[in-house]
């Protein structure tokens, strides 16, 4: 088929800075294919979070103009409403519109919720999902009156209920259900609104796991962001012909993220008798293919000791 390319189209990629990470490959393959880039990150964590090096939109604007392609940074914090409308101010200075925005900044504290302390779970909540509302409000009076936009969200597979990620579970299934909302308002104006589950060995999965663990390993080898960047261009791209879906992208493997509901039952006099004899029937045919949590014993999965910190940052 045709190559697909975003000649014309102005995009901006929140937390593009780290490397590696998500947010930079899709700005190189955005660039790569012609449209011009806002590259948004802050450039700094709480030390605690522990991060491995350091992010810096600079650098990959660097990189893609050395390949030729058009760019310019960002490192307000989408954090806040006036980090958020700044950030999409740059790309109006810069290149006289905003076609897509890709909302992939974020933060992760994989903690015990009986040890996180309130700053910690309304950072991730801040950052993660009012961050996300932040920049689409910016952005959404400029794609309504041009008639056009696209706008990609970051949710998790956490959100299916990840043992010591509550804070991130929460802010990130809100994201799922706000996507969805978008959708719906938006297709009148030709905004299409789709979110993405991403997998990917990254700055962020660094620091979440040990060393030592096999899957650290295995993503190294298997999942660099590179593989989940197509599928959130394509998601960006004008071809796209859906609104409101979720398409998790990891490693190579694509598939659509939806929700179900079993048959269930009927009792026109219902007790809660009832409903304790007869629970099995409203649970019953779930399709094995249905999103789930594997409620494995989360230290198995090598979790580094974790210190809560205050503050706040992208």
């Amino acid at each position: 088929m045709e190559a697909l390319r975003f000649d014309g189209r102005v995009a901006v990629v929140t937390g593009a800075g780290g490397d590696p990470s998500l947010g930079r490959a899709h700005a190189l393959l955005l660039a790569q294919r012609g449209a011009k880039v806002v590259v948004n990150d802050i450039g700094q964590l709480p030390a605690a979070l522990g991060y491995p090096g350091v992010a810096s939109a600079e650098a990959v604007v660097a990189e893609i103009r050395a390949r030729g392609g058009e760019a310019v940074a960002d490192t307000h914090s989408v954090a806040t409403d006036d980090g958020a409308a700044a950030i999409v101010q740059t790309a109006l200075d810069a290149f006289g519109r905003i076609d897509i925005l890709i909302n992939n900044a974020g933060v992760c504290r994989v903690v015990a919720f009986e040890e996180m302390t309130p700053e910690d779970f309304r950072q991730s909540i801040d950052v993660n999902l009012m961050g996300t509302v932040a920049t689409c409000r910016a952005a959404w009076a400029h794609m309504t009156a041009q008639g056009y936009g696209r706008i990609v969200n970051s949710s998790s597979g956490s959100m299916a209920g990840f043992a010591w990620q509550s804070a991130y579970a929460a802010a990130k299934a809100g994201v799922f259900a706000f996507t969805r909302a978008l959708a719906a308002e938006g297709a009148e104006h030709g905004i299409l609104a789709n979110s993405v589950i991403p997998g990917a060995f990254t700055r962020m999965v660094m620091a979440a796991q040990d060393e030592s663990s096999p899957w650290i390993a295995h993503a190294r080898e298997h999942m660099p962001p590179e593989l989940v960047s197509p599928a959130v261009a394509f998601l960006a791209h004008e071809a796209c012909p859906f609104t409101g879906e979720c398409v998790e992208s990891m490693g190579g493997h694509v598939s659509r993220l939806y929700l179900a509901r079993t048959p269930g039952f009927e009792a026109a006099a219902m007790t809660l008798e009832t409903m304790a004899e007869r629970w099995p029937e409203a649970m019953a045919g779930v399709d094995p293919g249905i999103f789930r949590h594997d409620a494995s014993d989360p230290r198995a999965w090598h979790i580094k000791p974790y210190v809560p910190v205050a503050g706040g940052s992208q």
